[in-house]
């Protein structure tokens, strides 16, 4: 990937172009759409956020941030997309592929554990020191364990920890949540009680549950037990000889060598840490639920072997506002229509406002201060890192300076917090900014790093930022803001959407929520989508990395699922609104991505399997690994390339550009094709070529034959065929696509009238896993339509019913875009109801999927549901992917009857605008972008027309052109 000095400087000279030409594209695009108005693309709240999942989101592509808004203490936490753990390396394993015949040869024999532990032992990828972590933790742990022998120790019973802090205990998500997220090491926990006098001389039971991952467990500084394992009950004998009258101390020196670590229940509905006579029943001990003191040892173990990198939080700004604890009139707001946020209140009399944006042209986060009276804007500004030893230093007179380094990482980070006022006095240390008594005051936060690129860490992050400072100097705060609009707007005000209005429509957003499931909202559908568009303008721009498992937001040291890209579905939902939702140039760092991806992964098609080309399995990062990871049961899953390849097509198929084609798609396409012509092998009991080893995500273990697979490899192979012709290159290598095209595992009807999952018919009909896997050919795939394969389109329906419609984020989100490929509106606006509900709602019954700040919730939060979701929307309203024809509106619900759309976009590169009232189609408006011939369908009738490039066509409801 583009990176630091080459990519930042691309990403700045890109902007930069905007500066000149936004007046005139503005006029050619009509910016200011009058459709969308102000009201409708807002998020609004009438209170502060108190959790990560209420702030609202910021972002230009490379820099994120999340507000908060409190008044007395505002809190902005933000990103910059390149600071992740890990270095470049390589992730394959040298010699695998001598293994793969002995995995074949047993999965063939049905023997599927003995598979996947040798897959486990010999086809995984290399891990980060996974020769020399053994030795580096033994030393570790030696080190650390030095502390009990010496003469004042925490093992003691009257050691003094007055001192330490707090922590309530057990916690399931262990102690990451109460004050040490992101921290593994050494970490003592004590606690006292009090020995009954009818307990004297009794040996006592220690019931201490789960811990992770290492316990050395003291009673009054005598050692009682040790084990090593987080599933591990703690369940130790106190023997009367160490026993004291009255005060006795407990004291537990926690090892945790990565994630969660501390004291985290016992993984079932008794969670009661006690201590009790042996012989007596649990239920007359006493519970040691409670605040423990703590105090950390040693923070800085040697780098656990992960196989992936981590997306890593930046920093956090706060600022401090004496004064403002009471407060009315408060709104905090996220304008879609302008990528801007604000807070505003009253204090004494004094209307305060804040604005807070993320410039693309300027690289930079801009935070405003303003009031309606002079000389009312005082306030102290700090910045902080969750990294350990972060430091901040006085830059110059306006600004103030934080430096972080990402442990178990070569990346390394510089921000700068520059601060311009008009009036007032300004005082820059090392660890703040101070403002007195001015009218109105500009904060401007920029960062960036090492990363250069997946191969390359030798950027200077100070020269970023001092870059991005000298340009805000030589301009005013309403010129950056001006800028920034326009440049926002270029790709936001490309298209509109209107589903009529309601009552709920007034309310505050997270009310909205609230009440979604219960009423009719459709505005809130729309400005659903919306925000999905927003986030992806926010999170994906050309020159940046890709949106990640949680786009470009990230307060977490440790994120779930490391924030990085699953390519098993996650990574190309994010990008699903890209074509189809008219922001086609956001698409480019993904196809960047795939790119690199297809270099790095031509070493693991080697290493592995023995084959050209190159492969993906499901999971990379920002240094580009392609090999299996993880587990074997799922972690071997060879068909990334092949959906990243679909990606690629569908963007050809929307923009008709055979440049694009020839230079991009096709070598990334053809080379994934080599691949599975080399890897494909046939199946001993039915000739047929199939996919192993592999598995279907993430369900079912490591198989022979997984049905999403061949759909995947059909598709590569029937579009790596299409490109061919149309370029009029290869008549040889598509002559070899073809043979094997007909030879691949078919699609295949089970006995429960479903499409089989498996090359065997053993489908559970009561499994309601959260992956569909096998549907992928129905959506985002089209080999299963309602046209062509009717009865493997019914196939498919039985099984998407057996699946239910449970699930949350990026399932429910795919379950949509199902239903409407089904054609069944009514079904999808269903679970259309169900994402736009709140994860945590008890006051329903409903499993929602929303967050106040309506992020998607997994939960915990993935941003691939908010790009899914709006997707499926869209495809109610248009779909493309059947014989080159456009359907008008094929899965309207009913509870969007009426409304409107303008700029949709369908296969064959033609842009849309309609409009339809009680359920009927009104008008139609087609935009040829490539001149090719139109055809479209609605409600039974088939239209079809020649087009000229850049030509409009009038249709009225009948289709009938006017």
């Amino acid at each position: 990937m583009i990176g630091d000095n080459q990519g930042f400087t691309n990403i700045f000279c890109y902007a930069s172009t905007w500066i000149g030409i936004c007046i005139l594209f503005q006029f050619l695009i009509g910016c200011n759409n009058n459709s969308q108005t102000e009201e409708k693309l807002i998020l609004w709240y009438e209170q502060p956020a108190t959790t990560w999942t209420e702030a609202l989101p910021i972002g230009n592509g490379r820099l994120g941030a999340m507000i908060y808004g409190d008044p007395s203490e505002e809190h902005i936490q933000f990103n910059e997309e390149t600071l992740w753990t890990g270095e470049p390396r390589a992730y394959h394993r040298e010699g695998a592929s001598k293994y793969l015949s002995e995995i074949r040869a047993l999965l063939f024999q049905d023997n599927q554990d003995e598979a996947e532990a040798l897959a486990q032992e010999e086809f995984m990828g290399r891990k980060y020191h996974e020769e020399t972590y053994g030795q580096l933790k033994e030393e570790w742990l030696q080190k650390v364990r030095e502390r009990v022998v010496a003469p004042e120790n925490p093992s003691n019973k009257n050691y003094d920890d007055s001192n330490w802090d707090t922590m309530t205990v057990p916690m399931e998500d262990g102690w990451r949540n109460a004050g040490l997220e992101g921290r593994d090491g050494a970490v003592w926990f004590r606690t006292h009680f009090e020995l009954p006098q009818d307990w004297n001389g009794q040996d006592l039971t220690l019931k201490l549950g789960h811990i992770r991952d290492q316990d050395f467990t003291y009673v009054n500084g005598q050692q009682i037990g040790s084990t090593q394992g987080k599933d591990q009950h703690r369940s130790y004998t106190i023997p009367a000889s160490h026993l004291t009258p009255g005060t006795n101390t407990i004291a537990v020196q926690i090892i945790n060598y990565f994630d969660k670590g501390g004291f985290t229940g016992f993984g079932d509905s008794d969670q009661s840490l006690m201590v009790y006579p042996k012989e007596a029943d649990p239920k007359e001990g006493i519970s040691l639920n409670k605040k423990w003191s703590y105090k950390p040892q040693d923070l800085q173990p040697p780098g656990y072997p992960d196989y992936m990198a981590k997306y890593q939080p930046f920093g956090d700004l706060h600022i401090e506002f004496d004064g403002h604890d009471q407060v009315t009139d408060y709104r905090r707001e996220l304008d879609l229509a302008n990528a801007t946020a604000k807070t505003a209140y009253t204090v004494d009399g004094t209307r305060y406002t804040r604005e807070y944006f993320a410039s693309a042209p300027d690289q930079t986060i801009a935070i405003h201060l303003s009031a309606d009276q002079a000389g009312k804007i005082s306030f102290q500004a700090d910045m902080t890192s969750p990294h350990f030893g972060f430091t901040t230093q006085k830059i110059n007179e306006n600004t103030l300076g934080l430096s972080v380094e990402v442990r178990n990482s070569v990346v390394k980070g510089r921000s700068y917090l520059n601060i311009q006022s008009d009036g007032g006095s300004i005082k820059v240390s090392d660890n703040e900014i101070t403002v007195e008594g001015a009218d109105e005051a500009t904060l401007y936060l920029s960062a960036g790093t090492n990363f250069k690129n997946y191969k390359d860490v030798s950027g200077d992050p100070e020269v970023i930022s001092a870059r991005v400072m000298q340009g805000i100097t030589d301009n005013s705060y309403d010129e950056i803001k001006s800028r920034h609009i326009d440049d926002y707007q270029q790709y936001f005000n490309t298209l509109s959407i209107d589903l009529g209005n309601s009552p709920n429509a007034s309310l505050p957003t997270d009310e909205r929520i609230q009440q979604f499931a219960q009423s009719k909202d459709p505005s809130l559908v729309a400005l659903h989508m919306q925000y999905g568009r927003y986030l992806l303008i926010s999170s994906s721009r050309p020159g940046t990395q890709p949106a990640n498992l949680q786009g470009i937001w990230n307060d977490k040291l440790s994120p779930p699922w490391e924030s990085k890209y699953t390519t098993n579905i996650n990574v190309e939902m994010n990008y699903w609104p890209a074509e189809l939702l008219n922001l086609p140039d956001l698409h480019k760092p993904l196809i960047k991505m795939t790119e690199e991806l297809a270099q790095a992964g031509k070493q693991t098609a080697r290493e592995h399997y023995d084959a050209r080309g190159w492969v993906l399995h499901h999971n990379t990062d920002i240094w580009r690994g392609t090999a299996p990871v993880n587990a074997s049961n799922h972690g071997i899953w060879v068909t990334g390339g092949a959906w990243l390849s679909h990606q690629l097509w569908n963007r050809f198929q929307f923009n008709q550009d055979t440049l694009y084609l020839e230079k991009i798609s096709y070598p990334i396409m053809k080379e994934a094709a080599k691949f599975f012509v080399d890897f494909l092998v046939e199946d001993p009991d039915t000739g047929w070529l199939i996919s192993t080893p592999s598995n279907s995500p993430e369900i079912g273990g490591l198989v022979a034959g997984p049905t999403m697979d061949h759909q995947l490899i059909r598709d590569l192979f029937q579009n790596s065929i299409a490109a061919s012709k149309i370029l009029d290159v290869d008549p040889a290598f598509r002559d070899t696509l073809q043979r094997k095209y007909e030879r691949i595992a078919p699609n295949q009807i089970g006995k429960h009238g479903q499409l089989q999952e498996w090359l065997e018919d053993k489908d559970d009909p009561e499994e309601t896993h959260r992956h569909v896997s096998h549907l992928w050919g129905l959506h985002p795939g089209n080999e299963i339509n309602w046209k062509e394969t009717p009865e493997l389109y019914d196939a498919a329906r039985q099984s998407l019913l057996f699946r239910g419609d449970g699930g949350t984020g990026w399932s429910l989100a795919w379950k949509i875009n199902f239903w409407a490929r089904f054609r069944d509106g009514d079904h999808a606006y269903k679970l259309v109801k169900k994402m736009l509900s709140p994860v945590d709602n008890p006051n329903s019954d409903i499993e929602g999927a929303s967050y106040p700040n309506m992020f998607d919730a997994h939960p915990p939060f993935q941003i691939d549901g908010n790009f899914g979701g709006a997707a499926g929307v869209a495809e109610m309203l248009v779909q493309s992917h059947i014989d080159h024809t456009i359907d008008i509106l094929p899965a309207l619900p009913s509870a969007l009857s009426q409304g409107s759309i303008k700029g949709i976009r369908a296969r064959g590169s033609f842009e849309l605008e309609m409009s339809w009232s009680e359920g009927d189609l009104q008008s139609l408006t087609v935009i040829s972008k490539a001149g090719k011939k139109c055809t479209l369908r609605y409600d039974g009738k088939i239209t079809s027309f020649k087009t000229e490039k850049g030509e409009q066509y009038q249709l009225g409801g009948d289709l009938n052109l006017l």
